[in-house]
């Protein structure tokens, strides 16, 4: 399925909101236009506030959508009365064109498929970055499944709240020197989390521009797997200067972790993607510690890695005993002199190499950003 913002503009030159005696396009009602794999976001802004404005504006649209260009695009369509004609448009997000102060890296670890280890991966990444010296935050993002305060043992701490230039915020919790925030800090252990993308974004907001994350050199995000809102949230809200895909090695998870290289090498998003790992590369057992059995296959990420150029970054083999570690809030890469521990070492080694190669060669990163003319464009 192919369609660009010229398909949706042309669309939407077709639709008049009640009252309005234009199009949408011309008279700039238009105020963001997000095209997200086989989902479009369209917000819009109506001189009419009343709720029948609203809904027909947006049925309209979708109509328009599937009839003109394809019934299966996804159409997501925020409607709201414009409290002024001459105000400056609304931003969705808190900070759109402001970094976080302090950070100087943002990372997001993402996967398109679950299941695949990338929080272990982020929770150990994180480890190795603090032990070579670096100040590093995590931001578990996965809101739905946050796992974060057990990898790291501290499910039962609760952030507290610090003055910092006369604002009230959230001090991340912090262990093993990372400092982190999770939504599982927020909610009951034994209570599923169900909320809209609206209300997930918000919550996110308020962690990454609430909270005094003081000086970072890096910023870890654990992404929820897939390809979704919060994923879309993230990218509004704060520059990602590159992502990490983690998958295993078998080709339901590669096809998923390909899907994921190309939401962020989208040209309305364009986060540099520093490279692939392999995690579950091969199976070892304790008593047999030199034999390697691929039981989901062999080199299929760096194969992957290969074929859509992009940098292979490592392998993690499954061992019993980063899932242990993981379990009892103690990360694997925490230990000293390891087959494991070099494996996360080298793993990290690497993304650092591509970090640096991205950082010398291109610009840096902006947040995805809404123009009324064009739609969405990544600066």
């Amino acid at each position: 399925m192919k369609f660009n913002r010229s398909d949706i503009n042309k669309v939407l030159e077709t639709i008049t909101a009640p009252g309005e005696g234009t199009s949408l396009i011309e008279s700039k009602s238009v105020k963001n236009i997000v095209i997200f794999g086989d989902e479009v976001v369209i917000d819009v802004e109506i001189g009419n506030p009343t709720l029948q404005a609203k809904k027909k504006v947006e049925v309209a649209i979708m109509k328009a959508i599937h009839d003109e260009i394809n019934q299966k695009i996804v159409v997501k369509v925020n409607v709201k009365a414009a409290a002024n004609k001459t105000a400056p448009p609304v931003q969705s997000m808190q900070s759109l064109s402001k970094k976080i102060p302090g950070i100087k890296n943002i990372i997001a670890v993402a996967s398109g498929k679950g299941g695949v280890g990338k929080s272990t991966i982020t929770a150990n990444l994180a480890i190795s970055l603090a032990k070579m010296g670096f100040s590093v935050g995590i931001l578990d993002a996965d809101v739905y499944g946050p796992s974060m305060p057990i990898m790291f043992d501290v499910a039962k701490e609760k952030p507290l709240s610090v003055t910092v230039n006369g604002r009230s915020k959230m001090k991340p919790i912090e262990n093993y020197g990372v400092k982190m925030l999770s939504l599982g800090f927020f909610t009951d252990a034994n209570q599923a989390v169900i909320w809209r993308g609206a209300m997930a974004s918000k919550a996110l907001n308020q962690m990454i521009f609430d909270a005094h994350w003081g000086e970072l050199d890096f910023l870890l995000i654990d992404l929820p797997p897939g390809t979704g809102d919060i994923h879309l949230s993230i990218v509004q809200a704060i520059p990602v200067t590159g992502a990490v895909i983690v998958s295993t090695p078998q080709n339901i998870a590669l096809a998923d972790a390909k899907r994921g290289v190309a939401m962020f090498k989208q040209d309305n998003i364009k986060v540099p993607v520093l490279g692939i790992v392999e995690n579950m590369s091969y199976f070892t057992p304790a008593e047999l510690p030199e034999n390697k059995y691929y039981i989901f296959g062999k080199d299929g990420a760096k194969n992957l890695a290969e074929d859509i150029n992009t940098t292979f970054l490592g392998e993690i083999p499954l061992v019993q005993s980063i899932r242990e570690s993981g379990d009892v809030g103690r990360p694997v890469a925490l230990q000293e002199n390891t087959a494991l521990e070099e494996a996360f070492t080298t793993l990290t080694k690497n993304m650092l190499s591509q970090l640096v190669k991205r950082n010398n060669e291109l610009p840096e990163t902006e947040v995805v950003r809404i123009t009324t003319m064009s739609g969405c464009s990544a600066n």
